[in-house]
């Protein structure tokens, strides 16, 4: 009787960890797939200890995919030339020649 009762405990125990685990991860997938605002308050709040069992890369490489495939057009977007002197649109070159855009940081 006695065996049957600190299964039982230690089954529930198993399962109220794992509801916790799934809300953990389902807070953390709401955050990440918001904007990077979203993501640094969320990620401020997380223990450390619960990075040892948070899917992160998992949850970034889904959230923060896009949904761009290889043949679509590229979004539209505005940006100033590099002296500042005027803006230009990606739509205007659509067509007439090719585009690379160069993403860095420089920290």
């Amino acid at each position: 009787m006695h065996r049957k009762r600190v299964l039982r405990f230690f089954a529930g125990l198993a399962a109220v960890l794992v509801v916790a685990w799934l809300a953990f991860v389902a807070l953390a997938w709401r955050a990440m797939s918001q904007g990077p605002e979203a993501i640094g308050r969320f990620m401020a709040g997380v223990p450390g200890p619960a990075y040892l069992v948070m899917p992160f890369e998992t949850l970034w490489n889904r959230t923060r995919a896009g949904t761009l495939a290889v043949g679509d057009l590229a979004p539209d977007f505005e940006l100033p030339t590099a002296d500042g002197g005027r803006r230009v649109r990606l739509s205007e070159f659509r067509d007439q020649r090719p585009v690379v855009l160069i993403f860095g940081s420089y920290t």
